[in-house]
């Protein structure tokens, strides 16, 4: 925390890392570093639109097949119902972001 916040007030960060028990000067120590596989989602959130208004939300695998999500999406209550008795025109999936389905 100290290397972060040396930036900020690097004065009061010096002396924090003596008492830390470091012997170098904190300025020239490394930056801390973090592991990008750490950082990457399993799971996602894709909204679901009809006609371009949102009408839920769906928490999928991250590279999930278009014609799965799009079955999932057919299968929420909201969306079913905004569909009932309607003609379907379109189907938009765009992979990890939003489903539109364009009804008449």
């Amino acid at each position: 925390f100290a290397i972060v916040l040396s930036p900020f007030a690097p004065h009061l960060c010096e002396e924090l890392w003596e008492k830390l028990g470091e012997s170098s000067l904190l300025s020239v120590s490394a930056w801390p570093t973090y592991d990008e596989a750490k950082t990457a989602d399993d799971e996602i959130e894709i909204v679901v639109q009809i006609n371009g208004k949102l009408r839920g939300k769906l928490l999928v695998p991250v590279d999930m097949d278009k014609n799965e999500v799009l079955a999932l999406a057919k299968a929420d209550n909201k969306v079913a119902e905004a569909l009932e008795g309607k003609t379907i025109v379109k189907e938009i999936v765009v992979p990890n972001k939003i489903v539109n389905i364009v009804v008449k």
